[in-house]
């Protein structure tokens, strides 16, 4: 066992891990967060997906140990005191979802796509979901989400 020290969600947290373990269980068997979802396990759905230190990557494929010192945001770090992130609220107001599995990817990656470019293009949108597979809604709703919390974002609501 390694013991591993990480920052989830805000909160400081110390998890023992065998070496081999993926980030995508220790989040959701050793930290109780059950929001980060196993998909595939090969890195291409992106329903695992987490920020670290702020930039989003597939949590399958990345080793529990590797983390060490890291600042994790998962799906449910999102929300603050007041109520939904905006990306969550356009979601919920747009429809962006069906049945949910995407959905933790969809909303940490439409976040960072929205903290490094407030205005996007669809292109820039579609580019950015593109490693969030969605069996459900076709990715219209998900795209017009993301252009609603683009708006609200830059409005400040």
């Amino acid at each position: 066992m390694t013991r591993v020290n990480v920052t989830v969600n805000g909160r400081a947290r110390e998890i023992d891990v065998e070496p081999a373990k993926l980030l995508v269980h220790a989040v959701r068997e050793d930290l109780g967060l059950t929001g980060t979802h196993v998909g595939c396990l090969t890195g291409d759905c992106g329903a695992c997906t987490v920020r670290i230190d702020g930039a989003t990557v597939k949590s399958c494929s990345v080793l529990a140990v590797s983390a060490e010192g890291a600042q994790i945001t998962t799906v449910e770090g999102l929300a603050g005191p007041g109520g939904l992130h905006p990306v969550q609220q356009a979601f919920w107001d747009e429809f962006g979802f069906q049945c949910g599995y995407c959905l933790p990817g969809m909303l940490l990656t439409a976040c960072e796509l929205l903290e490094d470019d407030p205005d996007p293009t669809d292109e820039a949108i579609t580019l950015a979901v593109n490693g969030n597979l969605c069996r459900c809604t076709g990715y219209h709703a998900v795209k017009r989400s993301i252009r609603c919390a683009a708006d609200r974002m830059r409005e400040g609501s």
